[in-house]
């Protein structure tokens, strides 16, 4: 069961009382979770709204929403198996209670980190592969490769709208997939995993174990220019003791590239619109 840390406010007076217009409102969910809506549609991408399993997985920062008190869902985007992005308590209300799609590549349904029920009825269950092209809504869906070597089967989105373009690399590292990607669309807003080495517990051998999961400085940037990213979103950085990392300092590392040309470092329940750069006011202080 999900506890939430800021009861309900943040999803019924932030996201849903939002009127993107006619454009595209993209809030950051901590970890590397998103909400995308438009006037029309919400898509949820990797939301986690679990505790991790201390002393192994420690969640650093709050959880901001209870999925039972959404209202709007059209469709939940999965990037790969891990628990913290294929997590029925975080996605299930979504999908049994408002009726989403839930799309995932084969092995988050058949090989998950998750030990219990995956609660997707079969009529809103999605297998997709790489080179995949769906409609949710007024969205557009293009399911891409990744590099992410610890996942069994990871994937990455972009998502079309005609206020711009957004990308989700998942837990993905530097690709050879993110050139043709970056050729192929002219994306706006691109969300990289970020972090740092560090020490993380594990029960064999009883001890901290030296771990990286997420890019580096350079490698982030890497990744931008691959993708000519236009506008960066840094996530994962704030939600792992042991994995965290400081995404301000990623301008020193940017600043002899051509891309990103914009770095926007969101905390969580922060956000952003799809056609233009600058982290949106708390519509609470409005």
């Amino acid at each position: 069961m999900v506890q939430s840390t800021w009861d309900d406010w943040f999803v019924r007076d932030e996201i849903e009382a939002t009127d993107p217009g006619d454009g595209v409102v993209i809030w950051y969910l901590g970890c590397n979770g998103f909400v995308l809506r438009s006037q029309s549609t919400t898509l949820y991408i990797d939301p986690y709204f679990g505790t991790g399993d201390p002393p192994n997985l420690i969640r650093m920062i709050p959880v901001p929403m209870d999925p039972a008190d959404a209202t709007q869902c059209d469709a939940t985007l999965v990037t790969h198996e891990h628990i913290d992005h294929m997590h029925p308590p975080s996605y299930s209300p979504l999908v049994e209670d408002l009726g989403a799609d839930l799309y995932a590549p084969s092995a988050s349904y058949d090989s998950p980190d998750y030990d219990g029920e995956m609660r997707v009825p079969d009529e809103q269950r999605n297998e997709i592969a790489v080179g995949d092209e769906f409609a949710v809504g007024d969205f557009t869906v293009h399911v891409t490769g990744t590099n992410d070597s610890d996942a069994i089967e990871p994937v990455g989105y972009v998502i079309e709208h005609d206020a711009g373009t957004f990308f989700h690399a998942g837990d993905s590292r530097p690709a050879e997939a993110f050139s043709d990607v970056g050729e192929q669309f002219d994306i706006d807003v691109g969300a990289l995993a970020f972090g740092t080495v560090g020490s993380i517990y594990e029960p064999e051998p009883d001890s901290g174990v030296r771990t990286k999961w997420y890019m580096d400085e350079n490698e982030i940037i890497e990744a931008a220019n691959q993708l000519q990213l236009s506008r960066l979103l840094p996530s994962h950085h704030d939600m792992w003791q042991g994995e965290a990392g400081d995404p301000k300092v990623l301008h020193e590392h940017a600043v002899s590239f051509d891309y990103p040309r914009v770095i926007e470092p969101l905390y969580i329940g922060c956000s952003v619109r799809l056609s233009e750069p600058g982290i949106r006011r708390l519509d609470a202080l409005d």
